[in-house]
């Protein structure tokens, strides 16, 4: 198999939210009501959404933007690369990179709509969030389809509500949800507690898979104000254990045997031994713990339920056999500042070698299509849908690196600190009311 032959499905990337975004999607007497983009005297673009402001923080959005630019400061559309927030150039970036199809998360709203969540008007909340949800499936995912797999937020202050969503959501068919990894991190019980239990059920009908991205609990995972950045970076996926942990043992996935979870920008490195552990605390204390299984082992329950991704993981890629390759999912992450665009297909041809064509197609498109439920087929010829026919479309995309304007957290040639990342993030949040002019 050659690399121009492979068919890449991105099951975890991101949409920055254009300034239009509601205005065909909501009715009349709530226009005034609805989050809008306010430029600052600063120059930066925000969103204001019941008092408070939500930035295009720069680490979400730097494709295209020399590294040494990254940081957190304030950004303006004008700084990002068009198709972080334009469907049609989104297309072009994807066809540039050899990708056929994405499932995008959302930027200011939050991973799984959390912003909505904290309005304190549930009405209001509700209206904007299956606003955002129209907009999402109908207008970024439905202008080209086949190339999107959709995915719904939900009002997850109320299960039943939440189980409303699901099924409203199936019938426009989508059938990917976004979840938070931690929801006693924001006040709600835990995935222990039968509160959910509508959630699930409408999942379950419906077909539809419940995703889980990192840093949608409690946020970045900052181990000391003192400690360089690169710590919260490095952690972040590997600590999709707990989110793990809490799946695995609660009763979620045994009372219903047809719910999917997909941990999303998780890694895939450290679930061997994950597995393996999980194994030997069942086999070693199930007798006083209580925990049944129905004879089978906890790993093959994980297997039939979880679906993960990567961006970059030879380690994994080499234990896929234990991590059970029928899980197993790719993401290019665009356009975070961990993605590999423009050149994913040459940094996942580096972990597959040597890998089965069989394992392949399964790795990058197969298992994806079919937890999504998502024929990308049915709407252009497979022939088409290649890395090497996709890249052939796109040859007048320009994908010169270019200054931003960016500034980093710290000028000084020392390591970036987590206090530094976090003023630089204070800064970016101060004044809202004085410092904002119209748009």
């Amino acid at each position: 198999m050659r690399m121009e032959d492979m068919v890449l499905i991105s099951v975890d990337d991101h949409v920055v939210e254009p300034p239009n975004l509601f205005d065909q999607h909501l009715p009349l007497q709530w226009k005034a009501k609805a989050p809008r983009v306010v430029r600052k005297k600063d120059g930066s673009d925000v969103w204001v959404f019941g008092g408070e402001q939500y930035p295009n923080v720069a680490l979400n959005a730097v494709v295209g933007r020399p590294p040494e630019e990254y940081g957190m400061e304030p950004t303006s559309f004008e700084q990002l690369r068009p198709g972080t927030y334009n469907v049609h150039e989104r297309i072009r970036d994807m066809n540039a990179n050899g990708v056929l199809a994405s499932l995008c998360f959302p930027s200011f709203p939050g991973l799984f709509g959390e912003k909505f969540a904290k309005h304190p008007d549930r009405e209001t909340a509700l209206v904007m969030l299956k606003a955002y949800n129209d907009w999402h499936v109908d207008e970024w995912c439905g202008s080209y389809p086949g190339r999107f797999i959709p995915l719904g937020l939900l009002p997850c202050w109320d299960p039943h509500l939440m189980a409303e969503e699901v099924r409203r959501l199936a019938r426009k068919g989508c059938h990917a949800v976004s979840f938070t990894e931690s929801p006693e991190a924001h006040g709600w019980p835990s995935v222990h507690n039968e509160y959910w239990k509508p959630f699930w059920e409408a999942c379950v009908d419906e077909g539809t898979v419940i995703c889980i991205h990192i840093g949608s609990g409690a946020g970045m995972k900052f181990s000391a104000m003192d400690a360089p950045v690169d710590t919260m970076i490095t952690l972040q996926p590997i600590a999709s254990v707990d989110c793990a942990v809490n799946l695995l043992w609660s009763p979620v996935l045994r009372d219903y045997p047809e719910i999917r979870f997909a941990l999303s920008e998780s890694g895939i490195g450290w679930m061997p031994y994950f597995l393996e552990r999980v194994d030997y605390v069942h086999d070693r204390h199930h007798a006083w713990t209580h925990q049944d299984f129905g004879g089978r082992k906890p790993s093959e329950v994980w297997r039939e339920h979880c679906i993960s991704c990567f961006i970059h993981d030879p380690v994994g890629i080499r234990n896929r056999d234990i991590i059970g390759v029928h899980t197993i999912t790719w993401e290019c992450d665009y356009p975070h500042s961990d993605s590999t665009w423009p050149n994913s297909p040459e940094r996942l041809w580096e972990c597959l070698q040597d890998v089965p064509q069989e394992d392949v197609d399964k790795i990058t498109h197969e298992n994806a299509m079919r937890f999504f439920r998502f024929d990308p087929f049915a709407h252009r010829p497979r022939e088409r849908c290649t890395v090497g026919a996709l890249r052939a479309e796109a040859k007048d995309v320009d994908l010169t690196v270019r200054s931003q304007g960016g500034k980093p957290p710290t000028t000084e040639k020392r390591p970036v600190t987590t206090q530094d990342v976090l003023q630089q993030l204070a800064t970016v949040y101060a004044s809202v009311p004085d410092d904002t002019v119209s748009a």
